[in-house]
């Protein structure tokens, strides 16, 4: 064993501490040489199409994944305004329909005309004058009324000549569509009694298969074409797609369309809120689409007529359009009656109309509920819907 005296372990001492001294040296060498040998760190700036992570790009919009890759957002989309359709003009529409039943023959106006140009009218000539319009949805007094000023005009002048009997033809058909009949449209908006604005509130109303809600959104483009601004009520809330179908029809034309957030929801309640939007907004014309009912259904009939009055109580009705098929003839006669008993119709739409040997229709459903036809629709285009002129229809029928 190894003994020390005391001479020795002062010094034993001295040695440790210069050696741990030593190697406190080293370390620290050792550091700042590898510190010294290291290239600087300089920070990579991100890349200009991939944001940092946990970054938004400079316009505040979130990434957009594309394939699994993050990419910037999309441009902005063009103003709505920019998309918008623009209505082709209500002035000189009816001439295309007059110049399509010229071209499709007229059956109604074609027959008159060829039965009056014979040589000699005898009684059966006259039965089948009288036929032909009954066929045509004219009316039995109406058809007694033109026949007999034909006979007259046959007895006192003659209808030998083709030019003349048109002429007489022509006269008596625009005389039974009464051209004196108010076809304006009640479409300007008002005020109250406290002056506030209140837009014109037009009700459309028939059976289903008319055509209804296609004819409120040509309406709507009618209205456009005129300078008027618009609201949809979409009061049809039992057809599913009836409100899709409007909405539709007006997001082409910048109107915007009120609807439920349900199906079945209380069509009542939608036609309140949309004339209530007409007002605040200050819009000219709310058109309100209803769903199509049956005119032998009661319960259908009531819902309509609660939806007059709840609609009256923010503002009046301009207008009560009827839309009807020119082609259901007697059919549709009987519907424009219920309906004019319930909601006060003060108009007549008739869709259909071009080409067809019911044009008769437009007579008889004028004689029966004394208000005009104010619309007609002309064929499947967006813009096929046009102001009724009598002359021009009568000249389409006579194939002028």
């Amino acid at each position: 064993m190894l003994t020390l005296n005391s001479s020795e372990v002062p010094v034993l001492i001295g040695i440790a501490v210069l050696l741990v001294l030593a190697g406190v040296l080293v370390v620290a060498l050792l550091v700042r040489t590898g510190r010294r040998g290291s290239a600087p760190q300089i920070p990579t700036p991100p890349s200009d199409e991939t944001p940092p992570s946990g970054e938004l790009p400079p316009s505040g919009e979130a990434p957009r994944e594309v394939d699994g890759a993050s990419a910037p957002p999309e441009p902005a989309a063009a103003p709505a305004s920019a998309l918008r359709e623009v209505p082709a003009p209500t002035a000189g529409r009816l001439v295309r329909l007059r110049e399509r039943l010229a071209r499709s023959g007229s059956p109604l106006g074609a027959r008159i005309l060829g039965v009056l140009s014979r040589d000699h009218l005898s009684e059966d000539d006259w039965d089948e004058l009288e036929e032909t319009l009954l066929l045509a949805d004219v009316g039995a007094g109406p058809t007694a009324e033109l026949l007999d000023a034909l006979r007259t005009r046959a007895r006192v002048a003659g209808l030998d000549d083709p030019a003349t009997t048109r002429a007489v033809l022509r006269e008596q058909l625009v005389a039974l569509l009464d051209p004196n009949l108010d076809r304006s449209l009640g479409v300007q908006p008002g005020t109250d009694d406290t002056g506030a604005h209140v837009p014109a509130v037009v009700l459309v109303v028939g059976v289903n298969g008319t055509g209804k809600t296609t004819t409120v959104g040509k309406l709507a483009r009618v209205l456009v074409a005129d300078g008027r601004s618009v609201v949809l009520g979409a009061a049809d809330t039992f057809r599913a797609a009836a409100a899709d179908q409007l909405a539709t029809w007006g997001s082409r034309v910048g109107v915007p369309t009120v609807r439920a957030d349900r199906d079945g929801a209380d069509p009542a309640s939608v036609a309140f809120d949309a004339v209530r939007t007409g007002r605040r907004e200050g819009m000219d014309v709310v058109l309100v689409d209803t769903a199509g009912r049956l005119q032998n259904k009661a319960g259908l009939m009531d819902e309509l007529g609660k939806i007059v009055r709840v609609v009256t109580r923010e503002a009046p009705l301009t207008e009560v359009l009827l839309v009807l098929d020119a082609t259901t003839g007697q059919n549709g006669l009987s519907q424009a009656r219920v309906f004019a008993q319930v909601a006060a119709v003060t108009g007549i739409v008739l869709t259909k109309l071009d080409g067809t040997a019911k044009g008769g229709i437009v007579v008889q459903v004028q004689r029966e509920l004394g208000v005009p036809v104010k619309l007609v629709g002309l064929g499947e285009g967006p813009d096929d819907l046009a102001p009724f002129d009598v002359e021009a229809f009568v000249d389409g029928l006579l194939g002028a």
